[in-house]
């Protein structure tokens, strides 16, 4: 049994707290707020979406208190617009077999927490400084900080070859509501709804559970800087982002006006604006003392959300540590080892998940639009060629090492469309280009576009 300590109460520290408790360490995590602050008074850190590999370990663990009763989302539907107002794409692609599902954080945490402390593990409630993280490491054998990116995340330097951008990409709000109906008149299976804007950014619509309401919706924009989207500087209050947001989408997004009509802010504390700037750290941070500490989830890497992998990139680590962990046996949890640790996981899941959450925030490459013009003409109901190019786009975001490559280089995209749709990439690429044709005819004539699945004017 070793002792380790845990700082950060949010979905990594508390995931990692209970694996190396139910390993048979013994495990003290330190938090800045107790579970009553985090139900009651803290505003929701994300919407921390979790496709099944992330699921997994949760279920492992015994946490997975709200699979039955929080939405299952079973895929994607997106819509592709070259410039406003004009849906040039859509896609509808399934997660075969599993489903994601987003629970909201503070009812999370605040039931992990007294899970932990049932099962016999250690909470201290206090903030803490470098100085105090100092006498902490001094008094366990491994120290771990998720403390998210708060100002702990600067004791690990931000790596340069890792780190694409220095700056957020993105200016976001995102608000919890209710009121926008359960589903989407005619897809088949409960979606995120993803708004694609080449010029102006991004919006995303996901199902959601409430710590109050239970089923509810979860709305993410991200704006490009100056864009017709980038109107939430002033906001102060959820309030205020929800009826911002209503005038976004009604005028960006008129097909998604009449679900978004009725929607109201879920609570008071439900809304965030802010960015991020996508960052990888070192693996080893050191303290005054010279010790060194770990860090986890959001504090050793630091995603946009605009492809939903914080939290799954952040399960997926907790559970590589706690099995180095246990395969470490006795030996020192020193500076080598939390560099061989953070390496090998960079190497299997790390490495192929940042590369998959850059995608999103590039213009579109090549390679992307050779698959997203293939597959048009997915319907999330057919069993078609499309729709298998389409299904494989949207599993890619439970696990990027799938295709990844795919996404930004168009040789492994012609293969990946020909393995997929049993004919040329050329032959695809011309059979979806065509039926997109035909609906920018239609658009240009002053006629409803008819692509699959679409809803509204």
């Amino acid at each position: 049994m070793r002792r380790i300590a845990i700082i950060g109460s949010g979905q990594a520290g508390l995931l990692a707290a209970h694996g190396l408790l139910r390993a048979g360490h013994e495990v003290t995590l330190y938090s800045d707020r107790s579970a009553d602050d985090w139900l009651h008074r803290s505003r929701p850190t994300g919407t921390a979406a979790r496709f099944e590999p992330a699921l997994a370990y949760e279920r492992e663990l015994g946490l997975n208190h709200w699979e039955d009763a929080a939405p299952k989302g079973g895929g994607v539907h997106l819509t592709f617009c070259p410039t406003t107002r004009n849906r040039l794409v859509t896609l509808a692609g399934r997660l075969g077999g599993s489903y994601f599902q987003a629970v909201d954080l503070r009812l999370q945490s605040h039931r992990w927490m007294h899970d932990l402390e049932a099962r016999g593990g250690r909470i201290v409630i206090e903030r803490i400084d470098p100085a105090r993280l100092d006498v902490i490491a001094a008094a366990h054998e491994l120290t771990l900080v998720a403390s998210g990116r708060g100002p702990l995340a600067e004791l690990f330097p931000r790596v340069p070859e890792r780190s694409v951008y220095d700056r957020p990409q993105r200016k976001l709000a995102m608000i919890i509501v209710t009121g926008a109906p359960p589903s989407f008149d005619g897809v088949p299976y409960l979606p995120v709804k993803f708004n694609f804007f080449a010029q102006h950014g991004e919006a995303f619509w996901v199902p959601y559970f409430h710590r109050d309401h239970g089923p509810t919706w979860c709305l993410l924009f991200e704006a490009k800087a100056g864009g017709p989207m980038d109107r939430f500087d002033n906001c102060d209050s959820g309030e205020a982002v929800v009826a911002v947001g209503k005038e976004v989408i009604r005028d960006l997004m008129p097909w998604d006006w009449p679900w978004a009509r009725a929607m109201e802010l879920a609570d008071p504390l439900g809304w965030l604006v802010g960015g991020v700037a996508p960052t990888v750290r070192e693996p080893v941070g050191r303290l005054p003392s010279g010790r060194a500490v770990m860090p986890i989830g959001d504090t050793a890497v630091s995603l946009d959300p605009i492809a939903g992998q914080g939290a799954n990139h952040g399960n997926k680590m907790v559970r590589h540590v706690v099995a180095a962990v246990a395969r470490h046996g006795d030996g020192a949890f020193d500076a080598d080892w939390m560099r061989l640790t953070f390496e090998a996981f960079w190497a299997d899941h790390g490495a192929a998940t940042v590369r998959f959450n850059n995608v999103f925030l590039e213009p579109l490459s090549p390679a992307g639009k050779l698959m997203l013009i293939s597959q048009y003409g997915s319907d999330g109901r057919s069993e078609t060629p499309e729709q298998r190019l389409a299904d494989a786009v949207v599993e890619n975001f439970a696990d990027p090492r799938r295709i990844t490559d795919a996404f930004v280089d168009r040789d492994k995209a012609q293969a990946l469309v020909e393995k997929l749709t049993s004919r040329s990439w050329r032959s695809a690429f011309a059979a979806g280009a065509l039926r997109v044709g035909r609906q920018q005819l239609r658009r240009a004539v002053g006629l409803t576009q008819r692509h699959p699945l679409a809803e509204g004017p």
